[in-house]
């Protein structure tokens, strides 16, 4: 791993802690939520405060998250927004502490100029033992506060001064204007500079959770499931009509169709689809390259294409789905039947322009993880899992590309991939027989041809 934390492409983008009083105001957040310092005055944090450092120190990775449920986190700057969230146990979280730093980015701004603030994720459960449960987040609501109670202490004495105004004696109270001008001394003007964080909360009805081998929940779709990444077996039986196995590719590929979550490669506006194909037609040449022992090192585009010649005996049925995929769109060849049972099915999709389409693209990076470019962008906790496990030509080569080609422009590659051009019109629903899923169910049993 210590190639991917050289060139920034693990623990990349994370916030430094260096001065003596961001350490200080970190361990008082710290103290506030766990009891626990740190004696580290040097270390990194992601969007939640969690520092990797940190967390080797106390031998605890979940320090801010026990239990993986109520993700605590610690702000020392909305600077944090631009950092990634480490350790993620559900897909929505970063997302969510994205939307609440920019929502009070100004008054984040001024509380974290003396203080740290100090919050928690809260949602109306606290384990996650029994898989069920799970389906009892349906929100989740943010607390914060700074670590000195600023917010708090800034409600109150907007109350007492409201009261001031309103009660014809209170010009005689002299314990209330006590009261006040003590607030006031740690608050600040608060008419004229309020101090406030917005209350913030948040529907999750679909979303991933790294818990009980992992799990994607679709609640809110037409034909609702879960898939499951373990064995369903595991986790028993769920409030939700379907359970779908990680590996029964053919239903996952007809739920994705009923629901209207996907959409082919080739038949998307605005991208380069050819390139795209032939990128992931690589990718497979690498994976192959790996299997056979063959040195990628300095390996160009050339050297893969004269790999994929020399060696198409050997090369899966995938890459061979998708070069006939390709010769079609470069019109030089007839359209391929792949469905859902074909290898290279999932190669051939990305999430339709829907709200939860980096889901979808990170369900789409699991079921094709010799992409390893979306599987690095849309599901960085199954790259670094999957890195582990390759040789070292590989590793060597994944790290190169991904250096060399996408932290130039991530904002570009990310677009070129995933972007989606606004529709000249509405989509049709996609077409479904409603006797037919009368008689087998929304997506199955289907049977690949």
């Amino acid at each position: 791993m210590k190639r991917l934390i050289e060139t920034g492409l693990m623990f990349g983008n994370l916030t430094p802690v260096r001065s003596p009083v961001l350490v200080e105001r970190y361990n008082r957040a710290l103290a506030h939520l766990t009891g626990k310092r740190t004696a580290l005055t040097d270390f990194h944090i992601d969007i939640s405060g969690y520092a990797p450092e940190v967390g080797q120190e106390l031998g605890d990775d979940l320090y801010l998250n026990p239990g993986g449920v109520n993700r605590m986190f610690i702000l020392l700057t909305p600077d944090q927004k631009r950092s990634p969230l480490l350790n993620a146990a559900f897909s929505t979280s970063r997302a969510i502490l994205r939307r609440f730093i920019d929502a009070n980015e100004a008054e984040l701004f001024a509380l974290t100029a003396r203080d740290a603030v100090a919050g928690e994720l809260v949602n109306s459960i606290f384990s996650v033992s029994d898989p069920a449960r799970l389906f009892d987040i349906r929100q989740i609501r943010i607390e914060a506060d700074t670590t000195g109670g600023t917010v708090a202490k800034a409600r109150d004495l907007g109350a007492k001064i409201d009261r001031f105004m309103q009660d014809e004696d209170a010009w005689f109270d002299d314990v209330l204007i006590a009261e006040m001008i003590g607030l006031a001394k740690q608050t600040g003007d608060v008419v004229r500079n309020p101090v406030t964080l917005s209350q913030m909360s948040f529907e999750q009805n679909n979303f991933w959770t790294a818990h009980h081998g992992g799990l994607y929940i679709f609640r809110d779709v037409e034909n609702p499931a879960v898939i499951s990444v373990g064995d369903p077996a595991t986790v028993g039986d769920l409030p939700i009509a379907h359970t779908i196995p990680i590996t029964d590719r053919n239903r996952i590929a007809i739920f994705l169709e009923v629901n209207g979550l996907v959409e082919p490669i080739v038949k998307a506006r605005g991208i380069d689809a050819a390139a795209i194909l032939r990128q992931k037609m690589e990718f497979i040449v690498v994976d192959a390259a790996q299997e056979a022992g063959i040195d990628l090192t300095g390996a160009t585009r050339r050297d893969l294409r004269r790999l994929a010649r020399d060696h198409a005996d050997r090369l899966p049925e995938a890459y061979h789905g998708l070069a006939a995929l390709w010769r079609w769109a470069e019109a030089e060849g007839p359209w391929p039947r792949i469905d859902g049972s074909h290898p290279a099915y999932f190669y051939t999709l990305r999430a339709a322009d829907h709200p939860d389409a980096d889901l979808i693209n990170m369900l789409l990076a699991e079921l094709a993880p010799m992409d390893i470019r979306q599987l690095f962008i849309c599901h960085k906790e199954l790259f670094y899992r999957l890195y582990r496990g390759w040789g070292p030509t590989k590793q060597a080569y994944v790290v190169d590309f991904l250096v060399r080609e996408y932290q130039v422009d991530k904002a570009g590659a990310r677009a070129a991939l995933f972007g989606h051009d606004p529709a000249m019109e509405d989509p049709a629903p996609p077409a479904v027989s409603d006797d037919m899923i009368a008689r087998v169910g929304p997506w199955g049993p289907v049977r690949g041809r």
